[in-house]
């Protein structure tokens, strides 16, 4: 499906960086994932601002109902009627309807319990972002491995595809100057072994490089055709790398995967909190309005009765007694504020050696580079001169088919440690919170095409 796709695809240009990163932000699955959990966190910071605000409740019901009373021994006094003692009071609805309405407000004033959901909710929020950032520069490194994959697979293919084309010219060569007396039979024994070898490097290399094409379109959504991806240009003059210090600082600072950390800690420094006094009282104001009424007939004929009430004022709840259960979970809250804590200094400990390593790779690897560049002009110069050498008898064959693989590995070799530094600057900048748009168009600039 991805070869037809290519085959039939209107435009037929080299993908760079940007439209991968681009594609892969609107195609992948995960990122999707990220981006739904970032919108679900934003909603926190709206619950932590409702927690404060008053709740109003609008209650109703209706059902049958029956209801019978009896008094004794009242006293009755009424104007006009003078008083009266021994009094009996019968009411009796056997069958009736029943209504209720009511309308009741709350508004919190203390409440711990409260309190420490507010915060949780807001340090939910923060970290929330955190993991949307990682998200973010997750998928740009991905991007960007995928994308080299490819390139370097597909660079590995065409260096193989001449390689073996020079190891054909020389096969036929070693046939003609056998034939004529000029080289040994084991020339061209060993220029077949060799250009058989290349077949099958060839045959993996076009299977990695078919695989890497799917891993690709499967993160960006985009048909990955023949046209070769852009490569790494010759090192070009950049700015020079900050000193480590600096790094170490910003990742202290920026790393998103320690802005998580910290906030779990802070969660659970929160849930230490519900538990820490012996008495957490809550205070509310409340007010309500209701009215009940009971109707239908009774054993003296019809009857009703209304109840209507009105009420507003402050209730006080303070828990005396919880069997044990509060300062068991005061015990676990403090264990998890110290798994949280440990977890933290781990996390630091990973980020700054991720990023001492990232920095090191970084500052060698221009070094790297010129050493590699010298080697591959050594061997390129080795080839001509092996070459030279062969039609004046002091090469052999061997010799030649030797330094066109070392001509050839030297070359490819170049091109992963140009790929590799280009890589690093993306890793170390992720490592400190900084890996965006910007770092990645920077880095695409740095791209040509395939030779």
């Amino acid at each position: 499906m991805l070869a037809i796709a290519a085959v039939v695809s209107p435009v037929a240009h080299a993908l760079d960086l940007m439209e991968v990163w681009r594609a892969a932000a609107a195609h992948d699955a995960e990122f999707a994932a990220a981006r739904a959990a970032r919108s679900a966190g934003q909603a926190l910071r709206t619950q932590a601002g409702a927690l404060w605000r008053p709740n109003v409740v609008l209650e109703g019901g209706a059902g049958w109902a029956a209801s019978e009373s009896a008094v004794r021994g009242a006293r009755f006094s009424a104007p006009g009627f003078g008083e009266t003692t021994g009094v009996a009071f019968d009411t009796s609805v056997t069958s009736g309807t029943s209504g209720r309405v009511a309308l009741a407000l709350r508004q919190p004033i203390v409440d711990r319990q409260r309190e420490v959901r507010g915060r949780q909710l807001l340090i939910s929020a923060d970290a929330a972002e955190a993991e949307w950032q990682d998200a973010q520069q997750s998928l740009i490194l991905r991007s960007a491995e995928r994308y080299f994959d490819v390139a370097l697979a597909a660079e590995q293919l065409r260096l193989l595809t001449r390689q073996q084309a020079a190891v054909d010219r020389t096969y036929v060569e070693a046939q003609d100057r056998f034939r004529i007396g000029d080289r040994p039979v084991t020339d061209t024994h060993e220029a077949a072994a060799r250009a058989a070898g290349l077949r099958a490097q060839r045959v993996a290399a076009e299977t990695e490089l078919e695989l890497k094409k799917v891993a690709l379109a499967d993160l960006s959504g985009l048909p990955v055709g023949a046209e070769p991806l852009l490569l790494p240009a010759p090192a070009r003059e950049t700015a020079a790398l900050e000193d480590l210090q600096v790094w170490l600082e910003r990742a202290a600072t920026g790393s998103p995967i320690l802005r998580m950390a910290e906030a779990r800690q802070r969660t659970s420094e929160q849930d230490a909190r519900k538990t820490d006094s012996a008495f957490s009282p809550s205070l509310d104001v409340v007010a309500q309005v209701g009215r009940e009424r009971l109707s239908g007939h009774g054993d003296f004929g019809s009857a009703s009765n209304t109840t209507s009430n009105r009420a507003v004022g402050v209730q006080l709840v303070i828990p005396l007694y919880t069997g044990g259960m509060r300062s068991a979970q005061q015990t676990e809250a403090l264990a998890r504020v110290e798994k949280a804590a440990s977890e933290l200094e781990s996390a630091h400990r990973q980020v700054s050696l991720l990023a001492r390593g990232a920095w090191l790779e970084l500052s060698a690897g221009a070094g790297r580079i010129g050493a590699l560049e010298a080697a591959l002009l050594a061997s390129r110069a080795r080839l001509d001169a092996t070459r030279v050498g062969l039609k004046a008898g002091d090469r052999t064959t061997l010799d030649l088919l030797n330094a066109e693989n070392d001509s050839a590995a030297a070359e490819l070799a170049l091109l992963h440690a140009r790929t590799r530094l280009l890589l690093g600057r993306l890793r170390l900048a992720a490592l400190a919170g900084q890996l965006d748009d910007s770092r990645l168009q920077q880095v695409n600039g740095l791209l040509q095409p395939s030779r």
